[in-house]
């Protein structure tokens, strides 16, 4: 079954692998700096769209696809989650996926060997954005922090506690509210 191919080799994040020419331990190196793709990230923290990012992969013919391995470096922004101030993390994040041969994956597919999620080579091109997605997402904090001991916000008012470290408030327990004013009664009188 021919799929069709609709990566455009043009995209930086396509590579093209015909120089491997389907010859098992043929390798190639490819070093590319790219605009980082729209939504590289969480909620909380993320490489913002069209910042760079340095790729640096090693493209190796195997038996059944083109291994893919390397890494990727950036620079991610998000926000504290104790603090809300802005978080700066530079990041280098190991790279490593299998694009199967088309016959390979159709042959599998029939014999009913599928796997949760193969890559597929289209043609002679690989579309690097979903690895590097996968791979950069994880590897980001779940709760980014601006630094390991931030105190984060004052629950009563919102000031940053980092800012004022004798922050505080005189607050009464509702149980003995009866018995604080009371004593403000007599120190009145």
């Amino acid at each position: 079954m021919e799929r069709p191919i609709t990566l455009d080799p043009r995209s930086p994040l396509v590579i093209d692998t015909h120089e491997l020419s389907r010859r098992p331990g043929s390798m190639r190196s490819v070093d590319r700096t790219v605009a980082a793709p729209a939504d590289l990230g969480t909620v909380v923290i993320g490489i913002p769209e069209g910042t760079e990012l340095d790729v640096s992969l090693r493209l190796e013919a195997v038996m059944e696809g083109v291994l893919v391995s390397g890494s990727v470096a950036g620079r991610a922004v998000g926000e504290c989650v104790r603090c809300l101030e802005e978080v700066v993390e530079d990041i280098d994040i190991p790279v490593q996926e299998l694009f199967v041969y088309a016959e390979r994956a159709d042959a599998a597919s029939e014999a009913g060997d599928e796997e949760d999620e193969v890559r597929v080579l289209e043609g002679d091109l690989i579309d690097i954005e979903p690895v590097l997605r996968d791979s950069v997402v994880t590897a980001l904090p779940f709760q980014p922090l601006c630094s390991s001991d931030c105190p984060g916000l004052c629950s009563e008012c919102g000031a940053r506690l980092a800012d004022d470290p004798e922050h505080g408030h005189d607050v009464i327990d509702p149980r003995w509210s009866t018995l604080q004013s009371m004593f403000n009664e007599t120190k009145e009188s």
